[in-house]
């Protein structure tokens, strides 16, 4: 496993097993996009972003690089190129953090703890120190505007197995009203 070529491939297979959409970009496994949804309970929730990951030939070594590819307000992510202003993954990345850590936890973390003091979008920085509910209600158009699962790339098929995977909580009676009742 000290080979960076496997571990960017175990990586990778933990992602994917992760029910995470990740659409590969070339046939190599160093550059991908993964449908990332905005957290739940928060101003985020509801919104759909296709992100770009770049996998560096050291990498775990060095850190992915990240980007949003539809647009999202927020004080730490560029608004024009979608890069994004995360320590963890900029400064003090270490081998022991892997791809789904940079879905489950930083990102997440990223939307709903932005720095306002270490910005990348100042606009939206001094409009969250300055007026907070102005900011979040432009978050929320923002998401209701580019972030909506057709502006990442989701097809309405893709989007309704999603929700079906997501929701396991609720039962199948559901399924048989769409798909009529099995033959005996």
């Amino acid at each position: 496993m000290s080979s960076p070529s496997k571990r960017r491939e175990m990586d990778l297979m933990k992602l994917m097993m992760s029910d995470y959409k990740v659409e590969m970009v070339n046939d190599g496994m160093q550059e991908f996009f993964v449908e990332f949804r905005g957290p739940t309970e928060s101003i985020y929730q509801g919104g759909v972003w296709k992100v770009r990951v770049e996998l560096p030939d050291a990498y775990p070594y060095k850190s992915p690089s990240i980007g949003f590819i539809n647009k999202i307000y927020h004080p730490n992510v560029d608004e024009m190129s979608g890069s994004v202003c995360l320590d963890v993954i900029n400064q003090t990345w270490s081998p022991m953090f892997d791809l789904v850590n940079v879905f489950e936890v930083f990102l997440p973390q990223l939307l709903l703890y932005p720095n306002p003091s270490d910005p990348l979008n100042g606009e939206a920085a001094a409009l969250m120190m300055r007026d907070r509910p102005s900011y979040e209600q432009k978050v929320k158009e923002y998401c209701q505007k580019y972030a909506k699962p057709e502006d990442a790339g989701i097809t309405p098929e893709d989007k309704s197995s999603d929700e079906e995977e997501l929701s396991e909580e609720e039962d199948d009676s559901g399924d048989e009203d769409i798909l009529g009742k099995p033959d005996p």
